[in-house]
């Protein structure tokens, strides 16, 4: 990039006399051999330089593009002129994490896609600014615990993910007693447990759980509610319950040979890769293996980058559509590439084949073609007759989405009504049609974008404030 000073250039045409540049990031050979993030930061010049290439469009499109319509024109501003500081302050204004949404938002699908740039010249690098900015306030202690004084209402939290936390926070600043129950032993959802070091390191989450706990949050880990503890017995202590558990069950692969040894689904194995394992590796050994991962969405690109990194001699994407037509982010396509990846396209499997041993050998295939365009205006993707062949493997992972895990049977929590596929059913105000129950994240709407979490929980506080204050009790700032 030019190492001009932003003053030299002129700021009505910054975008075009200044190429967008992503932020540095570490050779595929380096980066695949450990699960540290593989972005580096902007220098102090470069973010200033990238900020500058904003337009400050009247009406944004960048703002409308952002499920949580984060103030992105009036941060890029400050950030041209250096002051990184205010700009962190505006950012984190209208999130609850920018430095973890910054680093794992679908840029190009939000604000970055719906920047006007696109067609003239490359889009903003809103979401490498956005994560410098938050990192320079968070390293130099910028960002404060403070909260409103205590107004005696409290509200439990149930799940630590992204809904959740966003949820609690904004009540935790209101001056509500907020405890929040989560059923792993580490806090912050698929933040911390799922999603892998090398997209978002459990140091950067943990440091957010940290700041929630200097707001007043209690955390009381290792609780599942619905099995360990009832709804009621929260209703009895709270005066409000957000439900945000996410949907962590795994869509099924309905195919012969799914139940071999050896196919595996996408969650469990992400989750047993990233976790520390003090004695060993993880317990899916995948030294030396041909892994297949089935599914073209982002949890199937972590599947194929924390496979190469767990020793897989080849990790291989089966996708049923083409790349166009494929969920996952190209930012992330595009480094699962980088470090090693392959990937076949229309390619749908109808039968794994297994070993004498019961293992796997083998994923038979057909290959695919889009036709018409189905009821949500997608191409369908049909079979191409005579063209069937067959994959090697050793192991099979299953990335084909996720559902709501259901309650037990006789839990009062069965009680809360919810949809054909087991999503809660919320309103505008994210309460469930069961009294002082408010919902939010994946658990209403189905797996998601952890913005689309985020701003379940904020908009699931602002209503419980509201139904709180319907209920006799006057919410702070009211």
């Amino acid at each position: 990039m030019n190492a001009a000073p932003t003053s030299c250039w002129n700021s009505k045409y910054a975008w075009l006399q200044i190429e967008r540049c992503s932020p540095p990031k570490r050779s595929p050979d380096e980066r695949v051999n450990d699960f540290a993030e593989i972005y580096l930061s902007y220098s102090e010049s470069a973010v200033r330089d990238q900020a500058s290439r904003c337009i400050q469009c009247p009406n944004a499109m960048c703002v409308a593009g952002c499920p949580l319509a984060n103030r992105i024109p009036e941060w890029l501003a400050l950030a041209s002129e250096g002051d990184f500081l205010g700009a962190a302050a505006v950012s984190g204004a209208t999130s609850n994490m920018p430095e973890i949404c910054a680093r794992i938002c679908p840029h190009e699908r939000l604000c970055e896609g719906a920047c006007i740039l696109n067609g003239r010249a490359e889009p903003v690098a809103i979401g490498a600014v956005e994560c410098f900015i938050n990192e320079y306030a968070l390293s130099r202690g910028a960002v404060t615990a403070a909260t409103e004084p205590p107004n005696g209402l409290g509200v439990a939290v149930v799940g630590s993910g992204p809904g959740g936390f966003a949820c609690a926070d904004e009540l935790a600043r209101r001056g509500f007693a907020v405890t929040m129950l989560e059923s792993q032993s580490t806090p912050g959802g698929l933040l911390a447990n799922g999603i892998p070091g090398f997209k978002l390191d459990k140091a950067v989450v943990a440091r957010r759980i940290g700041l929630l706990r200097r707001r007043g949050v209690k955390l009381r880990l290792g609780v599942r509610v619905g099995w360990d503890l009832s709804l009621r017995e929260l209703q009895d202590s709270f005066d409000a319950v957000f439900i945000g558990t996410g949907a962590q069950q795994g869509k099924a692969l309905d195919v012969p040979g799914a139940g071999l040894r050896g196919v595996v689904q996408a969650l469990p194995f992400l989750v047993d890769a990233n976790a520390p394992h003090p004695a060993g590796g993880p317990s899916l050994d995948l030294e030396g293996k041909r892994v297949v991962v089935l599914g073209g969405g982002d949890t199937a690109m972590d599947c194929l980058r924390t496979a190469i990194r767990c020793g897989a001699r080849e990790a291989r994407c089966l996708y049923r559509r083409d790349l166009a037509n494929m969920p996952g982010a190209r930012q992330e396509y595009a480094n699962a590439v980088d470090e090693g990846a392959a990937f076949q396209f229309l390619t749908k499997p109808v039968r794994i084949e297994g070993t004498g041993a019961g293992g796997v050998s083998r994923v038979h295939c057909v290959r695919m073609e889009l036709g018409q365009a189905g009821a949500g205006g997608r191409r369908v993707p049909v079979p191409v007759p005579g063209l069937d062949f067959a994959v090697e493997a050793d192991v099979v992972i299953v990335a084909y989405g996720f559902d709501p895990v259901p309650f037990p049977p006789g839990s009062d929590l069965c009680g809360v009504p919810t949809n054909e596929w087991g999503g809660i059913v919320v309103d505008s105000d994210q309460m469930t049609r069961t009294p002082c129950v408010f919902a939010g994240g994946d658990s209403t709407r189905g797996p998601s974008l952890v913005v689309h979490a985020v701003r379940d929980g904020r908009r699931a506080a602002l209503g419980i404030m509201r139904y709180l204050k319907t209920e006799g009790a006057e919410p702070p700032g009211a």
